[in-house]
């Protein structure tokens, strides 16, 4: 019996109701062997896909092809713009791309300018990312994205100084304290840019409001309090979702500097680190992101009057974005 349930243009295989569903999904976004598609290989999967659309599929196609024809396609063409998007910021070379910046930020013994650079190395890459996976269905100006950008590199490079220099300054705390502190400052300060970021690009949705759905995915309205949800939850998720990037390997490597190894060998420090972060940001970027439904859901009698009059739903949907 196959493994694959029958295939759904657009959508997913897996489950999304459910954290495994998610996380299957989100291991298959992040899949870095999609970066050595043949561009021969993804003009049949787009080939295959038109078929499937127009009803002329060849005989004898299985679902596993189908979906696996999606998942290429879905990894390098833009779903609005049906534009290829450039390597290093598809979200399957976020890992392979983005670790170099993660073992960057977490290096010990930074100095003040490899701080700012780490920092703003980091969010060049993130904002790259966000905006070449943009939702493109309704046109933003690119100085809201250059707005975001702006504010985030701002927040992260100035709370990672700021804190670097309270801890030089914390006379009470010991050379060997500072260093094992000075190593878990890149996640307050990647944690507030994101939120940052969220609130300068989205602040707009506070006002105009969110799309709201039925059970049956029919918009019943646009709310203002859904919105002020969608932005908190968010936030949430941006915090959360640096977390174990940010903190695991600070740990792992104060435990494993102690091994009798690489007390000897001061050399391997620097790949065993390169080797946890890559780990880390491997296996809990997918567990990080996955804890959060990308639609949540809302009782109607939380939202404005006139939207809870206008459906017999009791709970109602947003998409909350990421």
């Amino acid at each position: 019996m196959s493994d694959y349930p029958p295939f759904q243009y657009g959508k997913s295989r897996f489950n999304q109701d459910t954290f495994r569903g998610r996380f299957r999904h989100f291991l298959d976004v992040i899949d870095p062997s999609t970066l050595f598609v043949s561009e021969k290989r993804l003009q049949e999967c787009i080939k295959l896909l038109d078929s499937f659309r127009q009803g002329t599929l060849p005989p004898g196609v299985t679902d596993a092809v189908l979906w696996e024809a999606q998942k290429i396609k879905q990894a390098i063409i833009h779903p609005d713009t049906g534009e290829k998007i450039l390597m290093p910021f598809r979200m399957s070379g976020f890992v392979p791309f983005g670790t170099p910046v993660v073992i960057g930020l977490l290096l010990p013994n930074q100095t003040m300018a490899t701080t700012i650079f780490w920092q703003w190395l980091n969010q060049s890459h993130n904002a790259c990312v966000n905006y070449s996976n943009r939702n493109a269905t309704k046109p933003a100006p690119f100085s809201k994205f250059f707005q975001g950008y702006l504010g985030a590199v701002t927040s992260a490079v100035s709370i990672a100084v700021g804190l670097n220099v309270l801890i030089q300054k914390a006379d009470q705390l010991s050379p060997t304290t500072k260093l094992l502190v000075q190593r878990f400052v890149p996640f307050p300060a990647v944690a507030s840019a994101n939120i940052c970021n969220v609130v300068l690009m989205r602040h707009t949705e506070l006002s105009d409001g969110i799309d709201v759905l039925d059970d049956s995915g029919k918009v019943v309205g646009t709310s203002k309090i859904a919105a002020r949800h969608a932005l908190l939850e968010t936030a949430l998720t941006r915090v959360v979702m640096p977390m174990p990037i940010m903190v695991l390997p600070p740990m792992v490597m104060a435990v494993l500097e102690k091994l009798p190894l690489l007390q000897r060998r001061r050399r391997l420090v620097l790949p065993v680190h390169s080797l946890v972060c890559l780990a880390a940001f491997g296996l809990a970027l997918p567990l990080a992101i996955s804890l959060f439904p990308q639609m949540s859901q809302i009782s109607a009698n939380q939202l404005e009057p006139e939207i809870a009059a206008a459906t017999d739903c009791q709970i109602l949907t947003y998409n909350k974005g990421l």
